[in-house]
């Protein structure tokens, strides 16, 4: 295999696979390095996706269960097989990862799986379980996104208190989950679980749900949450949350400063993401990361080293698949000699309850 290219791609998420297929259609010979398994990145493997699959098959469960009699629809007693449920979701997953090995072939990209770090401005070292191999690069596109936050006091242990990514493939349908956070992602798999029966409370510390959002939206989804049976504490903050062992006990100051303690089967922490750049090896290069962990662009999307870009959740914006798409072409193009935009202010944003 050949291991001079015009253009590598690090990460394999939807900017990084995008970016690496638009620089193949331009005719540049372009190689992406993916330190997972399957290609994707989270969006594909442990976030948009299989998230987007679980809201399919619980909005079906609980129409059947509530609203399907009404339209003379008789099901009998209803019951979820949970893994059937879980299993369908990885199945979902599994195409898509297969579609995009798929499009790799199709546009005659090389596909590397390990870990990437830079050794200088041109090369790049990749370190599989077998072997490490060191590609030489004309241009770089960083693509490594991010992984789920938490806040101070709340260790994510993978067990009791957990990340999203856990919470996508959890083996048991869980009796009770305390989820820490009302943005985005918390609401979403709020929605999952509150359907199957599990008793959802929601610690947030804003006045509102969705707070980043229009507070109307965040008003209408209270109400929404609450007819599921979801309990929202709003104006809360969380102080620490502990594994019991079978159980999870999370503490906070509600809204008149007084210390209360409430546990669950699960904790979810669901307060963000963060860029994930570990282990590039970007002080070689002499590109330092923000306060934030993101890493600095010019309005081409170039580092302070010429030939080599950042795109997605590394760099400022929102955290967005699509936009990382868009700055995946973006990026392409720009190296291609020509003068695309992206119009920031006109990119969409969903929560999807």
């Amino acid at each position: 295999m050949n291991t001079s290219y015009d253009i590598v791609v690090i990460g394999s998420g939807p900017g990084g696979y995008v970016a690496a297929i638009r620089a193949a259609q331009l005719g540049y010979s372009v190689a992406i390095i993916e330190k997972y398994n399957t290609l994707g990145g989270s969006c594909t493997n442990v976030g948009c996706i299989p998230a987007k699959a679980l809201l399919d098959s619980s909005e079906n469960f609980i129409q059947a269960q509530k609203q399907f009699e009404a339209q003379g629809i008789e099901t009998g007693p209803l019951k979820l097989n949970f893994g059937q449920f879980m299993k369908r979701k990885t199945e979902v997953v599994a195409q898509n990862t297969a579609g995009l090995i798929y499009l790799m072939k199709k546009n005659k990209i090389d596909v590397y799986h390990g870990w990437g770090s830079f050794t200088d401005e041109t090369h790049i070292q990749v370190k599989t379980a077998e072997q490490e191999i060191l590609l030489e690069a004309k241009y770089t596109i960083i693509a490594t996104g991010s992984k789920p936050s938490t806040v101070p006091g709340v260790p994510i242990d993978k067990k009791r208190i957990i990340s999203s990514t856990e919470a996508l493939s959890l083996t048991a349908r869980p009796g009770s989950m305390v989820i820490i956070g009302g943005g985005v992602i918390g609401v979403e798999l709020a929605s999952v679980y509150a359907r199957i029966g599990t008793q959802i409370t929601i610690i947030e510390y804003s006045d509102s749900l969705i707070p980043a959002m229009d507070r109307e939206l965040g008003k209408t989804l209270y109400r929404s949450l609450n007819k599921l049976g979801v309990k929202t504490l709003l104006g809360h903050k969380v102080q620490s949350a502990e594994n019991l062992g079978d159980k999870a006990a999370v503490s906070y100051l509600d809204q008149e400063g007084i210390m209360q303690k409430i546990e669950a089967d699960y904790c979810l922490v669901a307060v963000g993401r963060k860029a994930f750049t570990a282990q590039l090896n970007l002080e070689s290069v002499g590109i330092l990361v923000k306060n934030n962990g993101k890493i600095q662009v010019n309005e081409w999307l170039q580092t302070k080293v010429p030939n080599i870009y950042a795109i997605g959740d590394v760099i400022d914006g929102v955290m967005l698949a699509h936009k990382a798409e868009d700055e995946g072409t973006f990026v392409a193009e720009v190296i291609n000699g020509q003068k695309p935009h992206i119009k920031y202010n006109l990119i969409p944003g969903v929560v999807y309850t």
